[in-house]
């Protein structure tokens, strides 16, 4: 009789041992189904945060300094490399040590935005230039100012501070270099005109200025056909604003030709990689409209101007 009711009570004390586990089971599965925020462990490093709790704002997700920030910056441009510069700290122009790089002009084909002053004669070579493109340069002759930049193959800068020189070299057409005299000289009396003149340099704050007389007649102005005479008198300020921008800043003062000096603004764009290579232009010229503008053929019976 007594060992039947100890079974009884040997048998209600498993029920109820059993009952309680199971509770505390049920217990656990509740804690971790919690509202966002509440018992949710951090997500091992380098993983991502659960779906729910702190991720869903935070760190891993898109909604805190994930998305937008540290673990995201989705959809923010990728800051240009600063301009380059010399140990003194001034702007460099040329390419770094062992690399290499071109400059081309973004002009949209002509001299850039806006009108010009033209005096009436000018305007009327300007117009006879746009339908009749008896291009010098395509003639293989240099161009200056802002035609300079203005060709397919782009324009190598060499600046060497202690030579006190920087050349501008003409990689396609006609092969030339400018020299930009940086010592302090002043223009000659006596120079002989050519197309680039006579230029000298001084560096004002990351600007370039460029001051250039004794042009020649025999080239364009630029690509559109703007012309001038040899009475031009050229102003440029080149100010390199990253590793791969120039800001191209030209004033063009000729009473001759326009009615007042006028101002243009242009973006030179550097190409890392690119390299001066040897060019041939009478074996390389391939703009046949250039060379007979309008017409079919050119008459020779008389001399070509420019």
């Amino acid at each position: 009789m007594r060992l039947s009711r100890l079974s009884v009570v040997v048998g209600a004390l498993l029920i109820f041992m059993l009952t309680v586990a199971l509770l505390g089971q049920a217990g656990q599965r509740g804690g971790q189904q919690a509202g966002p925020g509440q018992g949710v462990a951090a997500p091992p490093q380098g993983g991502a945060a659960p779906a729910g709790g702190q991720g869903g704002g935070g760190r891993g997700g898109g909604g805190g300094r994930g998305g937008g920030g540290r673990g995201g910056g989705g959809g923010q441009a990728q800051a240009a490399a600063p301009a380059p510069r010399w140990p003194d700290g001034t702007i460099r122009l040329s390419a770094l040590p062992g690399e290499t790089g071109l400059w081309f002009g973004d002009f949209g084909g002509g001299r850039g935005e806006g009108e010009v002053p033209f005096q009436p004669w000018a305007r009327a070579v300007f117009d006879y230039r746009r339908v009749n493109e008896f291009e010098p340069h395509a003639r293989c002759k240099p161009s200056g100012v802002v035609r300079e930049f203005q060709t397919p193959y782009g324009v190598d800068i060499v600046d060497i501070p202690e030579t006190k020189v920087i050349y501008l070299l003409d990689v396609g057409g006609p092969h030339t270099i400018r020299t930009i005299y940086m010592d302090g000289r002043e223009h000659p009396k006596d120079f002989l005109p050519n197309a680039y003149g006579h230029s000298v340099g001084h560096w004002e704050g990351d600007s370039l200025v460029v001051d250039t007389v004794g042009f020649s007649e025999k080239f364009w102005l630029d690509r559109a056909g703007s012309p001038h005479t040899d009475k031009m008198h050229v102003k440029e300020k080149f100010t390199r604003t990253s590793l791969t921008s120039m800001s191209y800043e030209y004033t063009v003062d000729d009473p001759a030709t326009y009615t007042a000096p006028w101002t243009k603004v242009a973006n030179v764009a550097f190409r890392p990689g690119q390299e001066l290579f040897e060019y041939i232009c009478q074996d390389n010229n391939l703009g046949s409209e250039l060379m007979v503008g309008g017409g079919e053929s050119v008459d020779r019976s008389s001399r070509i101007v420019p």
